[in-house]
């Protein structure tokens, strides 16, 4: 008897644990958390029932499940290649922040799935860079570089913005093209250069030139005017012969006589 009432006993606990245990299952089952920055989405057996805002809640257990959207600004980066206008191959990283319209989030869920950065925001991104990349030539694509991000920019916003995702930037990391095209690129900004240069050469030549015509106007005034004056004189022209003589006579005579008389030079008889 003492033995049944101990095996008794012993059903009895490990039901009761059973129990228990069941219980706190239930419980943790049946009680969520929502994380700041996210939306719940509570489904009951597949279907959607409400949206739960952040904090703790409770739901069925088992029958009901929560889904979690976040609503932070998220970076999706993508590369993407495309051809410009003028049919040069472009490649490009483009880097996009965006974020998810919470008061839309069950048309997102329902519409769309949880995976709808992959669904929608990649794709957009590749087709809005090859249609926009296409209106520039590759020449274009980098001096115009402002207005291309921005045309992109403009028409990735209109195109998610019926999907209930809001892009809040958009910009590309970098431009890249053929070895080819920067090769002539590069041989052309050298041509410029050496254009710019030969310009900037023949401007200064041309201010010499006219500083040479204005100082020999100049000296021949002076002397139009030193002429007029009568200053002119033959002991005025041998002073100025003595004060830009430097004390050398000539070393190469021809014939019999000096090339510069001495005499004539001083004004000696």
């Amino acid at each position: 008897m003492f033995k049944n009432t101990v095996q008794n006993f012993t059903s009895r606990w490990i039901v009761s644990i059973f129990f228990i245990l069941l219980a706190i299952l239930a419980l943790s089952q049946a009680v969520y958390t929502v994380p700041a920055g996210s939306i719940g989405i509570i489904t009951r057996w597949g279907a959607v029932t409400r949206v739960i805002m952040p904090g703790i809640g409770i739901k069925w257990p088992i029958a009901e499940a929560v889904q979690l959207m976040s609503i932070r600004t998220q970076k999706d980066q993508v590369d993407a290649t495309a051809a410009s206008k003028d049919l040069q191959r472009v490649t490009s990283t483009i880097a996009v922040n965006y974020h998810l319209d919470g008061e839309h989030a069950v048309d997102v869920f329902t519409n769309v799935g949880m995976e709808y950065q992959d669904i929608l925001l990649a794709p957009a991104i590749q087709n809005i860079f090859k249609a926009t990349t296409a209106q520039y030539t590759a020449e274009e694509l980098i001096t115009k570089r402002e207005e291309v991000r921005l045309r992109a920019e403009e028409a990735l916003i209109t195109q998610l913005l019926i999907y209930h995702v809001v892009v809040e930037n958009f910009n590309i990391v970098n431009f890249d093209f053929s070895p080819e095209f920067n090769a002539a690129i590069e041989a052309k900004q050298v041509a410029q250069q050496q254009v710019e240069t030969a310009k900037q050469r023949l401007a200064q030549a041309e201010v010499e030139a006219q500083t040479a015509i204005v100082q020999a106007q100049g000296q021949a005034d002076a002397q139009a005017v030193l002429q007029k004056s009568g200053a002119l004189t033959p002991e005025y022209l041998r002073y100025l012969a003595i004060t830009k003589w430097d004390g050398q006579l000539p070393r190469v005579t021809g014939g019999a006589c000096p090339v510069i008389d001495v005499n004539d030079v001083i004004g000696e008889e």
